[in-house]
């Protein structure tokens, strides 16, 4: 019990893609999940059209946690001996050796039962920065407690996905990796499609459409699990 509650009070990282704060795309991923994990503050938006305000926050709850971004290394507590500033410093050598992906485009899709940006077209490219990510950072995550490999497992998996789990923590990395921008959480099977319309609607009248750069690693940070996620750095990839 008391292993446990030291887990659920201990900060976790992850690293993330976020687009820069100023940005129309950051704007709108942020304003409709109601968090900038920039500021650390709620913000007041209208919902897409036909949902209600107090609905939407509660569709928009899960995504609120973790702020708006892409999952490249997923939330991990730091292993023993490691510390932010090590891990702040690794960042930025690594990032020093990547080179940005270019997405053609970003599309509004229904991912099972919630709703997420994806890559408007594939990206080898992209697949493979996302995992050197993943095995770069691994001496910086702890192993995983039993309660939150539990969770992980309830879900149904693939024995690849397995393996990737008891690797790195992570059962969604290599050929499982799918980049995506969460928009809400899970939705009940009749509201999809609408949900998914009315943001596709959103998103055309407030990004501009044309190519996304994967041009930087946000690290983000966890106080504790009842917290939400803040982004404490941004470093740009090596061009």
């Amino acid at each position: 019990m008391v292993a446990r509650r030291a887990r659920i009070l201990s900060p976790r990282y992850a690293l993330y893609f976020a687009p820069p704060a100023e940005s129309a795309l950051w704007r709108f991923g942020s304003g409709v999940i109601g968090y900038d994990a920039v500021t650390g503050e709620d913000m007041a938006s209208a919902p897409p059209g036909g949902c209600d305000p107090a609905d939407w926050a509660e569709l928009t709850a899960e995504p609120r946690r973790y702020g708006f971004h892409a999952t490249l290394k997923a939330p991990f507590e730091l292993a023993a001996g490691r510390s932010e500033a090590q891990l702040r410093a690794f960042s930025h050598n690594l990032a020093a050796s990547l080179i940005p992906v270019v997405l053609a485009g970003l599309s509004v899709s229904a991912l099972g039962s919630f709703v997420a940006l994806t890559p408007a077209q594939p990206s080898q490219a992209l697949q493979d920065l996302a995992f050197r990510i993943v095995q770069a950072f691994e001496p910086f995550r702890a192993p995983l407690g039993q309660a939150d490999l539990a969770r992980r497992l309830r879900s149904p998996l693939t024995p690849a996905q397995r393996a990737y789990l008891e690797a790195f923590g992570y059962p969604y990395v290599g050929d499982a990796f799918r980049f995506h921008m969460t928009l809400t959480g899970s939705l009940p099977a009749e509201r999809v499609a609408p949900v998914r319309r009315a943001l596709e609607a959103e998103f055309a009248a407030a990004v501009p459409a044309g190519a996304v750069p994967i041009d930087r690693l946000a690290l983000f940070r966890q106080e504790s699990r009842d917290s939400r996620f803040r982004l404490i750095e941004s470093v740009p990839l090596s061009s």
